[in-house]
């Protein structure tokens, strides 16, 4: 068994347009906000075509960052992001399947000329992810990490997360969707390879997730979205039941020293707006939607999220670390997918 050629004939050979796919898991099907639709017309059809992934990985404030997509695939993500970030700014695309990847090459002009930039701003490489190190990528280089609906599809994750982390910047952050079972699947089913191919035998348990980010560096793990997944193959749908699968965006600061609880010092934050796309309401993750010029309670985790990442000029911060008052109610530690409290993600409620 062959894990790793298994994925790399599904994705170069067995897929030739996403309407090969035998689930929804990788679809994005989340709404599209405005300015990434009018975006997403600029993608090359082929490119578009085989798009695979299972989520929205475009977060906000990009202009001139330098990005990393982990699993690039055929380029669709990496062109839309080489748009958000700007001539200025850079993405780097890695990927071992080379039928994606003559793909995402062979219209580097022509999104090149679509955007009228001077030069192309996008790379993309041959490689693996379980091992970055081997490319030769600079430590402490990325703003920000992406990655769509792949990190299912590896073997040895907890690579991939450690890597992601030494790669950031201090304050950057790995903004990622990507599929999870509401527990952990039986060896025989995860190294099936329609199952794996299709983004769920390789699927975490959401709570060994957790526990991975956390060994690499990432305290603190955000969840920002998340749908629980149809799976339209009656065949594959037999052999899952009755485990649950949802696509989840998770966005992980590599911030040191974040603490493993929600912790309240009595702070705040101010939002002052500014920031294109989101001038009223800034989304962290799906327990802090914070309204322009609002006071808005935080814990000492989320008030670091803010202050020491590329947002911080954006806000107010209220407070300082003197007084603990114990944990903020309500953080515990039940499965995170479907429960957003919608009073609560506007109140100041952590997690």
């Amino acid at each position: 068994m062959n894990i790793q050629q298994d994925v790399k004939d599904y994705y170069g050979r067995t897929l030739q347009s996403s309407r090969d796919l035998k689930t929804d898991a990788c679809c994005t099907l989340e709404d599209t906000p405005a300015h990434l639709r009018a975006l997403q017309k600029d993608i090359h059809p082929e490119v578009a075509e085989r798009y695979y992934g299972c989520g929205l990985v475009a977060p906000l404030a990009l202009d001139g960052a330098r990005v990393l997509d982990l699993g690039s695939g055929a380029g669709r993500d990496a062109y839309l992001l080489s748009r958000l970030v700007g001539e200025k700014g850079s993405v780097v695309g890695v990927d071992f399947t080379p039928e994606q990847l003559a793909v995402a090459r062979a219209h580097q002009d022509w999104h090149r000329d679509r955007y009228a930039y001077p030069r192309s701003n996008v790379e993309f490489i041959e490689g693996d992810i379980e091992n970055l190190a081997a490319l030769g990528l600079d430590g402490a280089s990325f703003d920000i990490i992406i990655s769509n609906c792949v990190i299912n599809l590896c073997e040895d994750k907890s690579s991939v997360f450690k890597a992601a982390y030494d790669l950031l910047k201090p304050g950057g952050e790995f903004y990622f969707s990507d599929v999870y079972a509401d527990r952990r699947l039986p060896d025989g089913f995860r190294s099936d390879p329609v199952a794996r191919g299709e983004c769920l035998g390789g699927a975490l348990y959401w709570n060994d997730f957790l526990g991975l980010a956390k060994a690499a560096g990432f305290t603190d793990p955000r969840l920002v979205a998340d749908r629980e997944l149809s799976i339209n193959n009656d065949e594959l749908k037999s052999r899952l039941s009755p485990a649950r699968f949802f696509s989840a965006t998770y966005r992980l600061f590599r911030i040191d020293g974040l603490e493993p609880a929600c912790e309240d010092y009595g702070q705040a934050v101010i939002y002052n707006g500014g920031l294109a796309y989101a001038d009223n309401t800034f989304t962290l993750d799906n327990h802090h939607v914070i309204e322009k010029g609002r006071i808005f309670p935080v814990c000492g985790n989320t008030y670091r999220m803010l202050a020491e990442s590329r947002f911080g000029s954006y806000f107010e911060f209220i407070g300082d670390w003197s007084t603990h008052y114990g944990i903020f109610p309500g953080c515990g530690t039940n499965a995170p997918f479907g429960q957003t409290d919608k009073a609560a993600a506007t109140s100041g409620a952590c997690c």
